[in-house]
């Protein structure tokens, strides 16, 4: 198998999948799955959804990479239509949600500079917020587990408040404080909520302060929590937005979306990427962009979360605590001494893809264009792994 030859990182599972259509997957062995993961959030619009895949191979046939020395007329065209769907006035393309905080992070560290000197350097997180991997981003995430010594020291200058605090925010920012950084829903902490009343306040106080705003949609953007994005819906503005995961319907990209204060901060070389906005993943990006603003589309995502919410509610088993989330982005708490990871396991054995978050949180984060069928289906695997738990 593959853990014998890819370094396994990732703790995976001994299955190898092979293909799929729309929200079912099969693997190696001919069996089918329900998939109530989408790669974690990624495959926005399924496996084998014909629009994108016709898309990636009529760009695959024009041309699939350019160096950023130029600009493609997909890439344009999706910056374009991205900056208008969205509001913002510029877009820096990536590859990853690790690419696209660490980019966040630079621009506000430059912003800081420029309106304050060295001393305004500080970012603010969230505890038990998730950043990313790569050594500043990993310092931005407000979870201790993910510091261990090993990988000191750490990138200086982050500290963090917790979400929904009401105390903490009237003494939290100063003149040392460069930026803010919300994670809309918290996915990798639990599926936790951040309150829009809280993060108004909290955006407020921070700009008071001199600060700019930033949010991480890298899980929550594009559709996942019901709008175009989270942040739109709470309602605190953020100068940056960070992006990534289903952007591309499953070709990688990342990136910041900037506006206001942050517009015009990033000068030629203070932050590039080899492969950021190939046009093969910009045409991707089109497709899924196209999709979202189908009249219809995202209300029907509000309504298949909260049809899943309220089903799995419904079912009053011992073992599941509380049901949070937005859209179909969605956790549920194990409780009665049971593992989420346990569950996790035994719901791969019976037929549907899921993952863990926080604690003891199973995390479901389907496709966005999930079939009621597939729903139905995951929903009655679900129902009986959880009864014999």
């Amino acid at each position: 198998m593959g853990s014998k030859t890819v370094v396994n990182n990732y703790g995976s599972f001994d299955v190898i999948l092979t293909h799929g259509q729309g929200s079912t997957m099969w693997d190696s062995n001919g069996k089918k799955y329900i998939d109530f993961l989408a790669g974690i959030a990624v495959n926005s619009l399924g496996t084998n959804y014909k629009p994108l895949v016709d898309a990636v191979k009529a760009q695959a046939e024009k041309e699939i990479h350019i160096c950023n020395y130029f600009m493609s007329d997909t890439g344009v065209q999706f910056a374009d239509e991205l900056l208008k769907a969205t509001g913002f006035e510029g877009v820096y393309f990536g590859n990853s949600g690790g690419e696209g905080n660490e980019a966040a992070i630079k621009l506000a560290r430059k912003y800081g500079y420029l309106n304050g000197g060295e001393k305004r350097h500080v970012i603010y997180t969230l505890k038990n917020s998730f950043h990313g991997r790569t050594m500043a981003t990993l310092t931005a995430t407000g979870q201790d587990k993910f510091h261990p010594a090993y990988f000191a020291p750490y990138v200086e200058g982050f500290k963090t408040i917790e979400a929904n605090d009401w105390d903490a925010i009237k003494t939290a920012f100063d003149d040392t404080t460069a930026a803010l950084l919300i994670e809309c829903v918290q996915g990798e902490g639990g599926v936790n909520i951040v309150d829009a009343d809280w993060a108004k306040a909290a955006a407020e106080a921070a700009r008071k302060a001199g600060a700019i705003v930033m949010a991480d949609e890298v899980q929550t953007g594009f559709g996942r929590t019901g709008t175009l994005l989270a942040s739109d819906a709470l309602g605190f503005n953020p100068e940056v937005v960070s992006f990534a995961k289903g952007v591309a319907g499953g070709l990688p990209m990342g990136g910041i979306l900037f506006r206001g204060k942050a517009n015009g901060v990033f000068k030629a070389g203070d932050h590039q990427s080899t492969f950021a906005g190939n046009p093969l993943a910009c045409a991707a990006g089109l497709v899924v962009l196209h999709e979202l603003q189908k009249e219809g589309f995202l209300q029907s995502v509000v309504e298949k979360g909260d049809y899943m919410r309220k089903e799995i509610a419904s079912w009053k088993i011992p073992n599941v605590g509380e049901i949070r989330g937005k859209g179909l982005m969605i956790g549920v708490d194990i409780v009665e001494g049971k593992s989420a990871l346990e569950l996790e396991k035994k719901l791969l054995a019976n037929g549907l893809l899921t993952s863990t978050a926080g604690k003891n949180t199973l995390r479901i984060v389907p496709p966005l264009n999930i079939s009621m069928e597939e729903i139905n289906e995951g929903l009655n695997i679900l129902k009986s792994t959880l009864e014999n738990l």
